[in-house]
């Protein structure tokens, strides 16, 4: 498995639970592989415990799945938790968009802007890593903006499955409608039309619901 990049021996725990989640989403670690937490631990340069401790998070996010005294490994896609953690997500969007809008100074709208552009530019070139962190940060000047840490935690513990999802799918027509409607919610959020911002963050997020329909890991 040498896609997992070591980590800086600060906050190992958390850097292991990034290492592995990251592998994860991108399918570095595919679907039903069988991981160990000694192996890992070499591969990451730590010792087992923090990586135990990151196994533990990934099984109550649902990116792993564990049987005592047997094993631990990667979930496959099920489109039921898919879906449903895309409503989740879709609902705190929603109110996100509706506490950050009317706070969002002309640097935000900018900010914002400027990772649509560079998301567009990934989407065109196949780039899916890029195209991700381009997505996560417009989405994200909302929610640093709005400053409800409930709704963030739950979205950072939520979005993997969806990206798990969105990679698998990335290039399809949801991808390619989505700097659209990104510039549909850049405009509203600088018009400061909160209606118009969560009408278009809904539409953003109810087609990654739909999206989970096509999924075919599992019934």
């Amino acid at each position: 498995m040498g896609a997992i990049r070591p980590v800086h021996r600060t906050l190992l725990r958390d850097q292991a639970y990034e290492a592995i989640r990251d592998a994860i989403v991108s399918g570095d670690i595919p679907p039903g592989t069988v991981v160990r937490d000694a192996e890992l631990a070499q591969e990451l340069g730590l010792s087992r415990a923090p990586v135990r401790e990151a196994f533990s998070r990934l099984v109550d996010e649902g990116l792993l799945e564990t049987k005592p005294q047997s094993y631990t490994r990667v979930t496959v896609l099920v489109a039921a938790e898919v879906r449903h953690a895309a409503a989740v997500v879709r609902a705190l969007h929603e109110l996100v968009a509706r506490t950050a809008v009317p706070l969002l100074a002309p640097d935000d709208v900018e900010t914002m802007r400027a990772a649509n552009t560079r998301f567009a530019a990934a989407v065109r070139a196949g780039d899916v890593d890029a195209a991700v962190s381009a997505d996560d940060a417009l989405h994200d000047v909302l929610v640093r903006v709005a400053g409800n840490r409930a709704a963030a935690a739950t979205i950072a513990r939520y979005t993997p499955l969806i990206r798990r999802l969105e990679r698998r799918r990335f290039g399809d027509a949801v991808s390619c409608r989505s700097a659209d409607l990104h510039e549909r919610l850049i405009h509203a959020c600088g018009v400061g039309d909160v209606a118009g911002a969560v009408a278009v963050t809904t539409e953003i997020w109810r087609a990654l619901e739909e999206l989970a329909d096509g999924t075919t890991d599992h019934p």
